[in-house]
C-alpha cells in the first residue's frame, strides 16, 4: 500500500497540473481522485491491526470523503460545461494514458483487498474505480478531439462523478453493516 500511496501522490500533482493547464475537468476529476486515493491508503495503513471498530470508523470517513469529492467533481464540471472550455484533447490522452498504466499497476497489487472487511475493500473499489475513470479520460480526449467540442469533458467528468457517488455509498454501507454485524456479535456475547 505505500507504494500504491506514493503513485497516488505523484499522480495527484501531475493531473492537478495538466488538468488546469489543458482545462479539462475529466482531468481534473481525476486529480481529485488520486488525491482522495492517496488520502484512502495513508488512512488504511494507519488502522490497519486496529480493532474492526476503528477499521470501520476510518472507512466511513473515507466514504464521506468519497461523497464530498464526487459533488465537487459534479459542480465544477457544470461550470466548465456553462463556461464553455474547450480542454487540449492531447494532453489529456498523455496525462489520462499514463495515470492508466499507474492505476492498472496500483490495482493489480491491491487486487486481493477485493473481498477483504470494509477498510480493505474500500481501498480495492477506489483503485477499480480510478482505471474505469482513467479509460474515460482517454475516451473523452478522443471526443475532444474528433468533435472540437468540451462536452465529451464534461460528459465523462459526469460520469467519474457519479462513479465517486456510487463508491462512497457502497463504502457508507459496506462499513455500517459489519458495524451492525459487529455490535449485534458483542451483544450476543455479552448475554
Amino acid at each position: 500500500m505505500w507504494i500504491a500511496l506514493i503513485i497516488n501522490g505523484g499522480f495527484f500533482l501531475t493531473e492537478s497540473v495538466a488538468g488546469v493547464m489543458a482545462e479539462s475537468a475529466s482531468l481534473q476529476a481525476d486529480a481529485l481522485d488520486f488525491f482522495g486515493d492517496s488520502a484512502n491508503y495513508a488512512i488504511s495503513l494507519a488502522v490497519t491491526g486496529m480493532t474492526l471498530v476503528w477499521r470501520n470508523k476510518a472507512a466511513l470517513l473515507k466514504g464521506a470523503t468519497m461523497l464530498l469529492f464526487a459533488v465537487w467533481v459534479l459542480a465544477n464540471t457544470a461550470w466548465h460545461a456553462w463556461a464553455g472550455t474547450l480542454p487540449r484533447a492531447e494532453t489529456m490522452g498523455v496525462i489520462g494514458g499514463a495515470a492508466l498504466a499507474a492505476n492498472g499497476i496500483v490495482a493489480l497489487m491491491l487486487y486481493r483487498f477485493r473481498r477483504g472487511d470494509a477498510n480493505m475493500r474500500s481501498v480495492w473499489i477506489c483503485s477499480r474505480n480510478d482505471a474505469i475513470g482513467n479509460l474515460a479520460v482517454l475516451l473523452a480526449a478522443l471526443g475532444v478531439f474528433g468533435t472540437g467540442t468540451g462536452w465529451p469533458d464534461s460528459v465523462v467528468a459526469c460520469v467519474m462523478g457519479g462513479l465517486g457517488l456510487h463508491g462512497g455509498i457502497q463504502i457508507v454501507r459496506h462499513a455500517r453493516a459489519e458495524t451492525i454485524d459487529y455490535s449485534a456479535g458483542l451483544s450476543e456475547a455479552a448475554e
